[in-house]
């Protein structure tokens, strides 16, 4: 980060190892996972990897949707494109490699849960798919995002419905009035707060949802709702 040969620590190569790629260049990495609650001039964060890793990804995905289903239009594209690069899916797959184990923060960042923020995960996800293509091109970071992403691609579709709208279907199709979401818990600095929503059925079926902004935890808590109601049919 100084200008001196960056040696990656054992934690980060065994990272490298379960995303699969081998850093030429391993400051990349290390600036991928450098959260800025710990940068500095000399150690800077990964606040302009996760920019263009966001449209690595987008650009990866978007090819991956346009080949999979040739003959889906637009209208059924763009939903499933939202599903996969959203922010909740980023942070999935973070927490899959477990990219939260190896986050660089300072400490009241860490404090605070950190390493297990939906917004926190799903930025140093796009981060490190930035750090695979500045070390060795997009077909690289492509690659991985397509081995990561796996199954989701082919379930796009699946995944591809507003998670509240979708909620409020299943509840007016059993004669039931839309559900209502209440803000039950906030967390974390103001700059970064974590909500909990907890959606609710007129019937008293209940699920709770937690996300970096209000309106992810609704689609969350939507979600959790939806899956619990849906498995119990």
């Amino acid at each position: 980060m100084n200008g001196q040969p960056v040696k990656l620590s054992a934690d980060l190569v065994a990272f490298s190892a379960r995303i699969g790629h081998a850093f030429h260049r391993p400051e990349l990495l290390l600036r991928a996972v450098t959260h800025s609650s710990i940068s500095s001039p000399t150690r800077p964060s990964n606040e302009r990897f996760e920019f263009l890793g966001d449209r690595v990804l987008g650009l990866s995905m978007a090819t991956a949707l346009f080949h999979a289903d040739g003959k889906a239009a637009e209208g059924l594209l763009a939903p499933r494109f939202n599903a996969l690069v959203r922010q909740e899916t980023c942070a999935d797959v973070a927490r899959e490699v477990g990219l939260g184990d190896v986050l660089k923060l300072g400490r009241s960042e860490m404090m605070s849960g950190g390493r297990r923020k939906e917004a926190l995960l799903g930025d140093a996800m796009e981060a490190v798919i930035a750090a695979v293509y500045l070390d060795a091109g997009f077909e690289a970071a492509r690659d991985m995002v397509l081995r990561l992403w796996g199954d989701r691609i082919a379930d796009a579709a699946s995944h591809a419905r507003d998670p509240k709208s979708a909620l409020q279907e299943w509840a007016q199709a059993r004669g039931l009035p839309p559900p209502s979401y209440t803000e039950t818990g906030r967390e974390g600095p103001d700059h970064q707060p974590v909500f909990t929503v907890e959606a609710r059925l007129a019937d008293g079926e209940t699920a709770t949802g937690r996300a970096s902004g209000k309106r992810a935890a609704e689609q969350a808590a939507a979600r959790a709702l939806l899956a619990r109601m849906e498995a119990s049919r």
